[in-house]
């Protein structure tokens, strides 16, 4: 419960904003005969090494956060002359083929028709931010980072194609986090991050509808158009300096760097910086309820939020109704 009007939060298929489009990662359906430990990669290649140009890693939420490592068979676009010539790689493709006409449902059923393929395929083709599904409800900031391409996102990741830095630097603030508090599901304690709910209702920091002042080039701009113009370009380099901090740490994973008891001075410094660039574009003034422990408490900033939320929406046209999660 915070102090600020009732609000109606609905999920929503798209951002309200004008922002990135966040997806899930790819879905294998494959009764993890497409999925691979590194014992097993291991195995493979020693058995059939031109299997290797089909091994990629494949990262969920728990590989992210912890540097744990697994592999998956991505044969989108496979030469399947090639294919046919690797006997154990063939096993496996039967084998999901096989687990797929089992199923109870329907579309697994249809899936059986192209077992060499993930059951659900949304594979960013560029370098793209990933984001966990499930993270500790210990951390202060979500612990997210850029992947390249070539790394297969699991369906326990979203993803946004592309992100800047910017977007980077807004999903690890202290705002976003949050929302994301208030709004995110449970799995037991930890947060279960939810694009639909979460991201697409976040209340962006744009200063009129549909127009980002990061990117405008609209020369009759008004004085305070152009000043938050300035607060993006000082998100991107506080940033800049939050992912500049992280390589200074190379052997440490995303979880030894946000463990609130061993997270760096410098990275900690860095996130606070942040805090103060995001703060700053959306106008919101810190030190106002010293009562209640400072206006930096989740309660004010979601307060602070719930009222811009409601602004945003109230401008926007009426969408086909969902069910609705009541959010105080």
């Amino acid at each position: 419960m915070v102090d600020a009007p009732d609000v109606i939060i609905e999920k929503s298929r798209r951002p309200i904003c004008a922002v990135p489009e966040m997806t899930y990662g790819s879905k294998p359906a494959d009764g993890g005969n497409l999925i691979l430990t590194e014992i097993e990669r291991a195995e493979l290649l020693t058995q059939e090494p031109a299997s290797e140009q089909y091994i990629r890693p494949y990262i969920g939420s728990e590989e992210l956060i912890n540097g744990n490592r697994r592999y998956c068979l991505w044969l989108k676009d496979a030469n399947p002359q090639h294919l046919r010539q690797i006997p154990l790689v063939m096993a496996r493709i039967e084998a999901v083929r096989k687990m797929r006409l089992a199923s109870t449902k329907v579309p697994t059923q249809e899936q059986a028709a192209t077992p060499s393929l993930f059951g659900e395929m949304r594979q960013p083709t560029s370098n793209y931010l990933a984001v966990p599904e499930v993270s500790s409800e210990r951390r202060k900031y979500l612990p997210i980072a850029y992947l390249p391409a070539d790394i297969i996102a699991s369906n326990k990741l979203y993803t946004i194609e592309n992100a800047d830095v910017y977007e980077f630097g807004m999903l690890c603030s202290s705002m976003h986090m949050a929302w994301t508090r208030a709004l995110c599901g449970r799995l037991e304690s930890r947060y279960q991050y939810s694009a639909s709910l979460v991201y697409n209702n976040f209340p962006w920091p744009e200063c009129r509808s549909g127009v980002s002042p990061r990117t405008s080039n609209d020369e009759n701009c008004t004085d305070a158009f152009a000043a938050t113009s300035r607060s993006y370009k000082n998100i991107d380099a506080a940033a800049q300096a939050v992912l500049d901090a992280r390589a200074v740490h190379t052997d440490a994973s995303l979880a030894d760097l946000y463990d609130p008891l061993t997270m760096p001075a410098n990275l900690l410094k860095a996130h606070q910086a942040l805090d103060k660039a995001v703060d700053a574009a959306y106008g919101y003034k810190p030190g106002l309820n010293k009562a209640e422990g400072g206006a930096n408490t989740d309660a004010a900033r979601v307060a602070f939020l719930f009222e811009r939320y409601q602004a945003l929406t109230s401008l926007l046209p009426s969408l086909t109704k969902q069910k609705k999660i009541k959010k105080q």
